[in-house]
């Protein structure tokens, strides 16, 4: 199969498009022919040589990437026959392996692909979407509720000004330049804005009419999460689930107390409960998705791209959810 290797930690380049060998399939596992595999800015931490949430930096060589959908093709012992042929979506966890025409997972990681989702939709949100899903948890939104969403253009920034649309929230969607904000406007924000726009603050307050913001989801950091804070008025949260704009390995989130709320990985798992949060949260979007209700934005490249693909991401130069297709 061909796949993406990483052999040294570094720049976008050192990903390189390979022949290598076919993985199999071990007891409890399938091997699916991949049709999508999702690229997360955490993948390009990884390849830097950070471990992000992992307890050590990968191993090299490796075949980066950790969301895939595709067809079953390959069964390991004691999986149930149904399995060969399905369409499903997974992410795979800490195992790498996803940026590749073939990738071996658990069955139990598995979901099937509903009927109207493409490969690259259902990869979208088994990994944004559910980190959308987690990120809602924490705001209860409803006709009331006045939401300003920086990086609204991206992949969880777009599920949720729509998440928040169907709620019937006033939403203010910041986005950098004048395509993304035509993709936000798209999306179903009331407004629409350039931060890049120093006037930008004012033409919220405008639009607002007197009124304040009363959640602002924050996956951006730096300046613009410092007048979106601005624009919060009492009660106000500022639910922080990332700081792209200062670096994912550098700086940190701009918080401020008594308004500000982290709510990353743990805290997300922690708030969804049961026996199985991850699974929890990757069917609320699935199901989502599958009633129509949110739409996934998807930027496509192929898998022998892997390296521009980061280069984008890196210089926010995407809109949605980047994906890989082989």
């Amino acid at each position: 199969m061909h796949a993406i290797r990483l052999h040294a930690f570094g720049p976008a380049e050192n990903l390189t498009y390979e022949q290598v060998e076919d993985p199999r399939p071990g007891p409890g596992q399938v091997r699916v022919a991949v049709r999508a595999a999702g690229v997360h800015l955490l993948d390009t931490a990884l390849r830097e040589g950070g471990k992000g949430p992992a307890p050590e930096p990968t191993p090299l060589p490796t075949i980066p990437g950790r969301e895939v959908a595709g067809v079953v093709e390959s069964l390991g012992e004691g999986v149930a026959d149904l399995w060969l042929g399905k369409r499903v979506v997974a992410h795979l966890g800490f195992v790498p392996g996803g940026y590749a025409e073939l990738a071996v997972t658990e069955v139990e990681r598995l979901h099937e692909i509903p009927q109207n989702l493409d490969f690259a939709e259902a990869v979208a949100m088994i990994g944004t979407g559910r980190t959308t899903m987690g990120i809602l948890q924490f705001a209860e939104l409803g006709p009331d509720s006045v939401v300003i969403v920086p990086a609204a253009a991206g992949g969880i920034g777009t599920l949720l000004v729509q998440y928040a649309e169907n709620a019937g929230a006033t939403v203010v969607g910041l986005a950098g330049g004048p395509e993304k904000v035509a993709r936000v406007q798209a999306a179903g924000a009331d407004l629409a804005v350039d931060y890049k726009d120093p006037a930008w603050p004012a033409k919220v307050r405008a639009h607002l009419g007197g009124r304040a913001a009363t959640v602002v989801f924050d996956g951006v950091g730096g300046d613009v999460a410092r007048e979106a804070v601005a624009l919060l008025g009492p009660g106000g949260r500022h639910i922080v689930f990332g700081w792209s704009a200062e670096g994912i390995q550098d700086g940190g989130p701009y918080l401020v107390d008594g308004v500000s709320e982290q709510v990353l990985g743990p805290v997300m798992l922690r708030k969804a409960g049961g026996p199985d949060p991850v699974r929890t949260l990757e069917l609320r979007a699935l199901t989502q998705a599958a009633a129509g209700r949110l739409t996934p934005a998807v930027q496509r490249f192929p898998l022998r791209e892997a390296a521009a693909a980061h280069r984008a991401l890196e210089t926010r130069g995407t809109i949605g959810k980047v994906v890989l297709e082989p």
